[in-house]
C-alpha cells in the first residue's frame, strides 16, 4: 500500500505540478478573464441580483426537464463546498505553508471566469436524453460543439467524471467524514460509512427532484453555520487576523521566512498545493458544475454563467475562514506528529470553543460532504446517461453506495492522492473544449449585453 502511495504521489507531482495542469488552469482562467473583460468583476453584482431574484428553499419541484438557476446553484454549490475547502485547505497550508492560501484565492478569482464560460457552453449546447431527461455538461459540449468526431474525447471525460466523483471522490467525502466523528465522536469508520451511505441513497433514489430539494435547504443553512462559527473564532483572536494575512502573503512568495528553513516549503510548493487544493475546492476548469448549470430553466446561457461565477465566491469566502481560524488560532505546526487535515482545522476551532469545536466542525463537515455526494452522484449520473444512451443509472446508484461506505475504511492520503490523480484526467478533455469553443462563449456574452442595453429598466434580463 506505501508503494502504490509514493507511485500515485510522484504521478500527482507531475500532473498537478507548475509544469503542467497548474498553468493549463491559471493559463485558461487568465485566457477568460482578460477576453470576456474581467466578466467576474464587471458583473459580480448582476450576478447577485439574479440571485437573490430567484433564490428560495422551497422552490419549484425539479424534474426531467430541469431545475430552477437557484437549485443548479444550489446544486453546484454542495458539490465545490465540500472537504476541499475544510480537510483540503488545512492539507495545503500544512504542505505549502500559509502562502499556500494566497495561491488558493488566486485558483477562485480566476476560475470565477473559467467557470462562467463552462456554465455557459453548458447552457448553449444541452439536450435531452432519449427518457427525456434535460442534460448537459461537457461531454455535451464537447460532441455537439466540435462535432462527432471528438466522441471519443467526450467519452474519455465521461469514464474519468464517473471514477473521479462519483466513485473516488465521494471516498474522499465519507473518508473525511469518518475522520471527523472519529475524533468528536469516537465512532467506528464503519459504523459512520454505513450511516452516510443510507443517507445518500435515501436522496439517489428521489433523482433529481430529491437532490434539488436537499441543496437548496442544505446549503444556505450549512454556509451561514460555517461562516458563524469562524467569526466568533476570529473575533475571538482579532488581534492576530492581522498578522495572518502577514503570513499568508508573505509564506507565497517566501516561505520560509515565516515559520524558518525547518520547514522545507519553498515558493513552489505553495503555489503547487494552494492551487490544486484551490481547484479541488472550487472545481472550476474540471467540467463537473456545468451539470447543474445546464439543467437549469433561464433565459438566456449568460445568465446561468453569472450565477456560476457566485457559487466559486461561496468556496473563497470558505476557504478563507477555514484559513484564518488556522492561523488566527496558532495552530499550525510542522512536526511530524503535528494534526493535519480535518483533524488541524478541528484543533484550530478547540483553541476558543474547548471540545465542542471538534463537535463543531464534525457537524458542518457531514453537511459539506454529504451534499457534495449528493452533487458529485448527480455530476455522474449525467455521464452515465450521457454513456449508456439514458440508462444505466440504478446500477451506478448501488455502485456509488458501496464507494462511500468503502471510502471510510480507507488511509486519508491514498485517498486523496486518488482524488488527484481522477481529477487530472477529467480536467485535459474539458479544457480542450473550453479553449476550442471560445467563440461561442465570447459571442454569446456580446449578446447577453447588447441585449441588456436594449431592455428596459422592469425587464428580467437585469433582475
Amino acid at each position: 500500500m506505501a508503494d502504490l502511495n509514493a507511485l500515485i504521489a510522484d504521478i500527482n507531482s507531475f500532473l498537478w505540478g507548475t509544469l503542467f495542469l497548474i498553468p493549463l488552469l491559471c493559463g485558461t482562467g487568465i485566457f477568460y478573464t482578460v477576453r470576456l473583460r474581467f466578466v467576474q468583476v464587471r458583473k459580480f453584482f448582476l450576478a447577485v441580483r439574479y440571485i437573490k431574484g430567484d433564490a428560495s428553499l422551497f422552490g419549484a419541484p425539479a424534474n426531467s426537464r430541469g431545475m430552477s438557476s437557484f437549485q443548479a446553484l444550489a446544486t453546484a454549490i454542495a458539490a465545490q463546498v465540500g472537504t476541499g475547502n475544510v480537510a483540503g485547505t488545512a492539507t495545503a497550508m500544512v504542505l505549502g505553508g500559509p502562502g499556500a492560501l494566497l495561491w488558493l484565492w488566486v485558483a477562485a478569482f480566476f476560475g470565477m471566469a473559467t467557470i462562467f464560460a463552462e456554465a455557459v457552453l453548458a447552457q448553449v449546447y444541452k439536450t435531452t436524453d432519449s427518457e427525456g431527461h434535460a442534460v448537459g455538461g461537457p461531454s455535451w459540449y464537447i460532441t455537439r460543439g466540435m462535432g462527432q468526431w471528438a466522441r471519443p474525447l467526450a467519452v474519455f471525460f465521461s469514464i474519468a467524471i464517473i471514477a473521479a466523483l462519483g466513485f473516488i471522490g465521494n471516498m474522499v467525502q465519507s473518508n473525511t467524514i469518518a475522520e471527523a466523528f472519529d475524533a468528536a465522536f469516537g465512532l467506528p469508520p464503519l459504523a459512520t460509512g454505513l450511516a452516510v451511505g443510507f443517507l445518500a441513497a435515501l436522496v439517489f433514489i428521489g433523482g433529481i427532484s430529491r437532490v434539488a430539494s436537499v441543496t437548496e435547504k442544505l446549503v444556505p443553512a450549512m454556509a451561514a453555520m460555517y461562516i458563524a462559527g469562524g467569526s466568533y473564532v476570529l473575533a475571538s483572536h482579532a488581534g492576530a487576523v492581522g498578522s495572518a494575512f502577514a503570513m499568508i502573503f508573505q509564506g507565497a512568495f517566501d516561505p520560509q521566512a515565516v515559520f524558518g528553513a525547518s520547514i522545507g516549503v519553498t515558493m513552489r510548493e505553495a503555489m503547487r498545493y494552494g492551487v490544486a487544493r484551490g481547484l479541488f475546492a472550487n472545481e472550476a476548469g474540471m467540467g463537473s458544475t456545468p451539470h447543474a448549470h445546464a439543467v437549469a430553466r433561464v433565459e438566456h446561457p449568460c445568465q446561468q454563467g453569472l450565477i456560476a461565477i457566485f457559487g466559486v465566491f461561496v468556496t473563497f469566502v470558505i476557504i478563507t475562514f477555514t484559513g484564518l481560524v488556522i492561523l488566527a488560532s496558532g495552530v499550525l505546526s510542522f512536526a511530524p506528529d503535528a494534526p493535519a487535515g480535518i483533524r488541524l482545522t478541528q484543533a484550530a476551532y478547540n483553541v476558543d470553543m474547548g471540545s465542542f469545536g471538534s463537535v463543531f466542525v464534525a457537524v458542518c463537515l457531514f453537511f459539506f460532504a454529504f451534499s457534495t455526494i449528493v452533487g458529485w452522484y448527480f455530476f455522474g449520473a449525467q455521464n452515465v446517461r450521457f454513456l449508456f444512451y439514458g440508462r444505466g443509472v440504478p446500477v451506478y446508484r448501488v455502485m456509488v453506495v458501496i464507494f462511500i461506505v468503502a471510502g471510510s475504511l480507507l488511509r486519508v492520503d491514498l485517498v486523496w492522492q486518488l482524488a488527484d490523480m481522477f481529477n487530472a484526467m477529467m480536467v485535459l478533455p474539458n479544457l480542450v473544449a473550453l479553449w476550442a469553443l471560445r467563440d461561442a462563449v465570447t459571442s454569446r456574452l456580446a449578446d447577453f449585453e447588447n441585449l441588456l442595453n436594449k431592455s428596459s429598466p422592469s425587464s428580467s434580463l437585469r433582475a
